[in-house]
């Protein structure tokens, strides 16, 4: 999640117009030569011994993990109130999320190869700082033995406020704060038009994809009866800023669209002087037009709103798609190669876009549905997920040896090979881990972990 800690100048003044929003969005345009693709990266931590969660406290907890990292790699310690909540390095960060997922947000790269270089690096320089600790990180999208009130709760202002004000809008949301862990990748954009192009082809194939890495079935030392229990929690978490964003499909769609939508979601704080002052119930209107406690709206208060955003989709000045489960390290890096193939392909994005065209707003909720529940085994009406999933595949394939041949840059398609081989399985990785949790691993705790870690 965001450090909150942005230090711009413009970021500083008032705002005056729902104009000046929809151009920050605006500024976020880049041209195609300098396009990038960016990927955040959230990990569940135990300890190996006991399959407990890790703390904050302690010599053996997340503090100390990052005081440990800090000194072994050159990383910026980032405190609030004396305590040490993330590291920053030449612009990628380290976070804590709420019940102590680790989060990685990288840097914005021109190659997959980087991507993976990026991720491989961090996952040894876990090892090298978490193994003396006893912590292992388990690629799953879902703690697989923690329940909800025994899991660690890290100190942030931010988390402290929206563990307050989160379930009086759905009754997981502390499930998601405390337990889950996503892969995400960011994309850039070049105007308005290709923001909506990428918008909707994005939150139209999003189920597909989330089957394809739907990776969670296990919660609490039991099946969930979901094969992605983190999509499904996340859509009972708060329905006024999560899910699907089905507006993107309409003739109106663009930036001040969105920044209407945004507009109306109630904020859960103003931050002044880095002091969190909760608002429980005000939307950013009614911030904009009265004003609150004698404060007037900044921009940087609506950066900071737009990170409390949650759906599968989310615009800031990227793109960022939000919809995959933590997964194995292959495939891991093939998720912002498979969005990378789908996106930055003109010819790609309109046919994902045209694969599901027929799909109104509630066979989109009832494949985001099918996803949590059946994973690739899932079906929309006549279609298999599986099946089109084969078909997103081959479109970002096509897409990725496009740009190749247009770039003269490496032949990237190889980076797709670990879901190229989990769709001829015909099964979604949480598949997998369910039919050997009740079968070859006789629902050994330490066979599941043995599978899982990084």
């Amino acid at each position: 999640m965001s450090l909150d800690r942005r230090s711009a100048p413009e970021l500083e003044r008032p705002i005056e117009s729902v104009a000046e929003l929809a151009a920050w969005l605006r500024s976020g345009e880049k041209d195609p030569a300098q396009f990038r693709i960016g990927a955040e990266y959230e990990k569940i931590g135990l300890y190996a011994d006991s399959y407990e969660s890790v703390p904050y406290e302690g010599p053996c907890g997340i503090g100390c993990l990052l005081e440990r990292i800090a000194e072994l790699d050159g990383w910026r310690p980032i405190e609030e109130r004396g305590a040490l909540i993330a590291l920053e390095k030449d612009g990628a960060s380290i976070t804590i999320e709420p019940g102590g997922q680790l989060e990685l947000s990288g840097l914005p790269v021109r190659t997959i190869g980087e991507v993976a270089r990026e991720f491989r690096a961090h996952l040894d320089l876990l090892a090298r700082a978490g193994q003396p600790l006893g912590i292992v990180w388990l690629a799953l999208g879902l703690s697989p033995f923690v329940s909800v009130s025994d899991a660690p709760r890290m100190p942030k202002e931010r988390y402290r406020i929206m563990r307050q004000y989160l379930p009086t809008r759905g009754k997981l949301a502390l499930h998601m704060m405390h337990l889950t862990a996503t892969v995400q990748a960011n994309v850039d954009f070049s105007d308005e038009l290709d923001m909506v192009r990428k918008m909707r082809a994005a939150t139209a194939v999003t189920p597909i994809v989330s089957a394809i890495f739907a990776n969670s079935g296990l919660a609490e030392g039991r099946p969930s009866g979901f094969v992605s229990r983190r999509l499904d929690i996340w859509r009972d978490t708060d329905p006024d800023r999560c899910g699907l964003l089905h507006f993107v499909f309409d003739p109106d769609f663009g930036y001040e669209r969105y920044v209407e939508w945004a507009l109306d979601v109630p904020m859960f704080f103003v931050v002044r002087d880095g002091t969190y002052f909760p608002t429980p119930g005000v939307t950013f209107r009614e911030f904009l037009r009265e004003g609150w406690r004698g404060q007037r709206a900044r921009l940087r208060d609506f950066a900071t709103h737009a990170t409390t955003l949650f759906p599968e989709v989310r615009l800031k000045k990227v793109i960022e798609l939000r919809g995959a489960d933590a997964v194995p390290a292959p495939l891991t890096c093939a998720m912002p190669a498979l969005w990378k193939g789908l996106l930055y392909d003109a010819q790609a994005a309109e046919a994902a876009l045209a694969l599901v065209a027929d799909w109104s707003s509630a066979d989109r909720e009832e494949a985001l549905r099918q996803a949590a529940r059946s994973g690739l085994a899932g079906r929309v009406g006549r279609q298999s997920l599986l099946g089109l999933a084969r078909e997103v595949l081959s479109i970002g394939s096509e897409g990725l040896r496009r740009q190749a041949e247009a770039t003269g840059d490496d032949d990237e398609r190889s980076f797709l090979d670990p879901v190229r081989a989990q769709l001829e399985l015909g099964q979604s990785p949480g598949q997998v881990v369910l039919e050997r949790w009740e079968g070859e691993w006789g629902r050994s705790l330490s066979r599941l972990i043995e599978h899982a870690r990084y």
